[in-house]
């Protein structure tokens, strides 16, 4: 159903905290594969995903999305960590809707509204939830997993996030 993909540079501890969070979703057969897209780690990262049993491929995104075998991709940063009761919203998501959706940004993780205003906003804070063919098409122009999902319309899940560390 789903192909998780996670760009990362140096990432070793925050793709094992990602990982973490996905392993209710492979336990429960949503998820059908990962893949973990390297722009040029020089840290442990390889080893993370490889004994997870990760995919793990360093040619660009466009390359990561054309080894996709779901038909959904879930697009997380290194570090973002899926909330409890993320399946069920998925699930309903990717059968009923064909547009993009990101993840709603859990309370506790949520910064002050001044912060909010005067930060730079990640594409992908909130991760991405997209299909196949249309990250293939984006791709082709993209030159990273941000760049993905910049300026992209997405709905908003009711599933939380606990988003990376900027």
């Amino acid at each position: 159903m789903l192909t998780v993909l996670i760009e990362t540079k140096n990432s070793e501890e925050g793709l094992a905290r990602t990982l973490a969070s996905l392993v209710p979703g492979a336990v429960d057969g949503v998820i059908r594969d990962v893949i973990v897209c390297d722009c040029g780690s020089t840290d442990e990262t390889h080893h993370v995903a490889e004994h997870a049993g990760c995919h793990f491929v360093t040619e660009g995104i466009a390359d990561a999305v054309k080894q996709a075998k779901g038909d959904w991709l879930l697009i997380l940063e290194p570090g973002a960590r899926l909330s409890e009761g993320w399946i069920e919203p998925v699930v309903h998501h990717v059968s009923k809707s064909t547009i993009a959706a990101q993840f709603s940004r859990a309370k506790a993780a949520r910064a002050p509204f001044l912060s909010r205003v005067f930060s730079r906003n990640r594409a992908l804070a909130n991760g991405l939830l997209i299909q196949r063919r249309q990250a293939a098409a984006l791709a082709k122009s993209a030159r990273d997993a941000e760049s993905l999902a910049s300026g992209l319309a997405t709905k908003r899940l009711s599933a939380e996030i606990v988003p990376a560390q900027a």
